[in-house]
């Protein structure tokens, strides 16, 4: 069997994914994108598409350390997340070759199901009760809401109050048995971050995400010292090398994406190391259903797995939604807050070809908004 075309699709609302074809017929999908930049990412996989036309697409180890490694400047998010795009693609051929889900390729499942949370938003605590309400009304278990949007550098005492007033609104509807996680996104520093952090205790959160942009990781330590909340990060890193300092300062949920970090064979190596650190696995994925059918084949063989991020109804979904570009979207019925554990081949979805061409005839050029603070400076989104 080898390889014999490569095609990327830029579809709305924000996304690209590619398919693998081969001689004996069998096609594989992937999701390789940077959100704002998938343009680049197309390019980056119509370039590292060279090296795979005419190969054996079940030799994904070796094709991952050459997509990887081959070139002499090495790793960053285009690249990497163009690699997991077609590494998705590579574990989906060989699951529908060999008759059996990735999961079972993986080691087997662990468990039964998968939990995932939905994500809320809302500026003021009395939208945020009608959106956590209608997520436990669909019997999701688990919310995560942004703490803030643009804060000033040492956040003050009203958006202090005004951030734990809206987790305490969300608190109030979940009840002591379901759970909330706080995105802070980067945009506190880490003075603000661990001010907050004390006053974010009481409410219980599941966990707290990015307290400080990625390039800032030296000061995870101090601040997973210090904080009573459990710690989150990942989602802008894209390896085991630079997960291994983040893990050592003892983090505890690590937030690899499937669609940047190198795909599934990456993000399978991470979970490992995670787990020996004694971190959770949380993957990070408000992407489109072939990066959430790859993360749930993660989960579903990842002793270490903690809860499982998807888009549905997420915000940044405008003309097009998780369901969009699937034939069955039985992979995604959730069921009490859980994603079932499916028998399909490869990544267990079916995605509709004839969608995803005909929207990639109108494309899309998603870019994340620049904000700035009130005195003209840039802020961070």
């Amino acid at each position: 069997m080898k390889i014999t075309r490569i095609e990327t699709f830029l579809v709305p609302p924000r996304w690209l994914f590619c398919r693998i074809e081969t001689d004996d017929g069998v096609v594989g999908w992937g999701e390789p994108v940077v959100e704002g930049r998938a343009e680049v990412v197309r390019a980056a996989v119509d370039v590292l598409s060279e090296y795979l036309i005419g190969q054996d697409p079940l030799r994904i180890q070796d094709h991952w350390q050459v997509l990887t490694k081959g070139g002499f400047y090495r790793g960053g998010p285009v690249l990497a997340s163009a690699v997991a795009g077609l590494d998705q693609a590579l574990w989906d051929i060989a699951g529908k070759t060999y008759g059996a889900p990735v999961h079972a390729l993986l080691g087997g499942p662990v468990r039964d199901r998968v939990r995932v949370y939905a994500w809320v938003g809302g500026d003021e605590p009395a939208e945020l009760t009608d959106q956590v309400t209608a997520q436990v009304e669909a019997g999701f278990t688990a919310v995560k809401m942004n703490a803030a949007g643009a804060t000033s550098p040492v956040a003050t005492a009203r958006q202090t109050a005004e951030v734990v007033a809206r987790v305490a609104a969300a608190r109030e509807v979940l009840g002591p048995d379901r759970d909330v996680a706080v995105d802070f996104h980067g945009r506190f520093t880490a003075a603000s971050a661990r001010r907050l952090l004390g006053e974010l205790a009481p409410l219980h959160p599941l966990f707290v995400e990015e307290p400080v942009v990625p390039e800032q990781g030296h000061l995870l330590p101090d601040l997973v010292t210090a904080s009573p909340v459990p710690l989150a990060t990942g989602e802008r890193l894209y390896s085991r090398s630079e997960f291994l300092p983040v893990l050592t300062a003892g983090v505890a949920v690590a937030q690899p994406d499937l669609s940047h970090a190198g795909g599934i064979s990456e993000v399978h190596r991470i979970a490992s190391l995670a787990e020996t650190y004694g971190a959770l696995l949380a993957p990070h994925c408000p992407l489109g259903p072939i990066a959430l059918a790859a993360s749930l084949q993660i989960a579903f063989a990842t002793p270490n797995f903690l809860i499982q991020e998807q888009s549905r109804g997420i915000h940044y979904n405008k003309d097009a939604d998780l369901l969009s570009y699937v034939v069955d979207p039985e992979p995604f019925n959730f069921v009490a807050g859980h994603a079932p554990r499916g028998d399909a081949p490869g990544l267990g979805v079916e995605v509709d070809e004839a969608a995803v061409r005909a929207a990639d005839r109108t494309g899309h050029a998603w870019r994340n908004p620049v904000w700035r603070h009130p005195d003209g400076s840039f802020a961070e989104w």
